[in-house]
């Protein structure tokens, strides 16, 4: 049966259903109703939900809840999110699974609260200190939503790497009709990494430093193996009107909605354009539009930021089409006249962006 919710409640909903039963966060618009149903709905499940002080003291109680093996989650916007990064990187270090939504709203600085996904490099490059990434996922409807974000917690398990659902103020507050199938799940191996309580084992020591350059340097390049097999194995992506595309549209989350409008209204006028909306932002999903290059003459990177996925496509292109861009910035979206009108001047009329 579906159910009429908002993103941000889907989202809350999904992570129960996943076996999530920690929760801790600080409430930030425009993602407050996250820790608002979880507060509501925790502890009828069995589970914790706590406000922390601030975001930096929330990313590391998920540190301590993760290392003992339980699903944990929270949920912030981008201030929150930029407070966290330190945090983050500890994570990764430690190989801490968990799962962390990033409902995305303007900036820079304290910015505004309108949609944004100008988060884009943060979230995909690291953030925090070190070579390190996050698997990061962006849903463009609320089913999306909630589907991804189950799936979140069982890539965190599999890998031991936090998982990042990247969605903006738009998914977030919206409201569609979404679906809770039963939750199955991937298979995955007992946590005997944990610390969990050592009766009838050797203690498990949950450490995120290395001391001497030699280690560090063999840990590091350990976890650059696990990052290659996770590129290798999880990009996603999806494709709308472009298997006879001559040029193709990149974007992903509202960004992409508004561009499915696009891609009609120009092929209305008979231009064959298409869209390519990548669903993993890291792993990029390199592959699938690797795949058009032969056929697709020019790209277009639509994003609501100045510009930051753009680059990944330039680097995946590497110069064999023209690259174009449109965006709009500080919260506002862009209507889908306004992309036709750039698409033809910077593509059709052979201007690169």
């Amino acid at each position: 049966m579906a159910l009429l919710m908002k993103g941000n409640e889907a989202v809350a909903e999904a992570a129960i259903q996943a076996g999530c039963r920690l929760f801790y966060g600080y409430p930030i618009t425009p993602s407050t109703e996250i820790p608002e149903y979880m507060a509501k709905k925790m502890k009828a499940v069995g589970g914790t939900y706590l406000q922390a002080e601030s975001e930096i003291a929330a990313i590391y109680m998920v540190y301590g809840a993760g290392a003992v093996g339980e699903r944990v989650m929270t949920g912030t916007s981008s201030p929150g999110f930029s407070l966290m990064q330190e945090g983050l990187s500890f994570l990764f270090a430690a190989e801490i699974p968990c799962v962390i939504i990033d409902v995305m709203r303007g900036g820079p600085g304290l910015g505004g609260l309108g949609p944004t996904q100008a988060d884009y490099f943060q979230l995909t490059k690291g953030g925090g200190h070190g070579d390190y990434h996050a698997i990061v996922l962006a849903p463009s409807s609320v089913q999306e939503m909630v589907d991804l974000t189950k799936d979140a917690f069982d890539l965190a398990d599999y890998y031991r790497n936090l998982v990042i659902i990247a969605a903006d103020g738009i998914l977030g507050q919206m409201m569609e009709p979404v679906e809770f199938p039963p939750y199955e799940g991937r298979k995955l191996e007992p946590k005997t990494w944990a610390a969990s309580g050592a009766e009838g084992r050797p203690k498990n020591n949950v450490l995120s430093y290395y001391l001497t350059p030699e280690l560090g340097e063999k840990e590091n390049s350990r976890w650059g193996e696990k990052m290659s097999r996770i590129k290798e194995t999880e990009q996603r992506f999806a494709e709308y009107r472009i298997d006879d595309a001559d040029y193709a549209f990149v974007a992903f989350g509202t960004s992409a909605r508004i561009t499915e409008t696009v891609v009609d209204l120009l092929r209305e006028e008979g231009i064959k354009v298409g869209l390519y909306r990548p669903i993993t932002l890291w792993p990029f999903p390199e592959k699938g539009l690797l795949a058009r290059l032969n056929q697709v003459k020019g790209w277009m990177s639509i994003e609501l930021s100045a510009g930051q996925m753009v680059e990944d496509v330039k680097l995946v292109v590497n110069g064999q089409a023209p690259v174009g861009f449109y965006g709009r910035q500080g919260g506002m979206t862009p209507e889908p006249e306004e992309v036709v009108a750039a698409f033809k001047a910077q593509l059709l009329g052979g201007v690169q962006g």
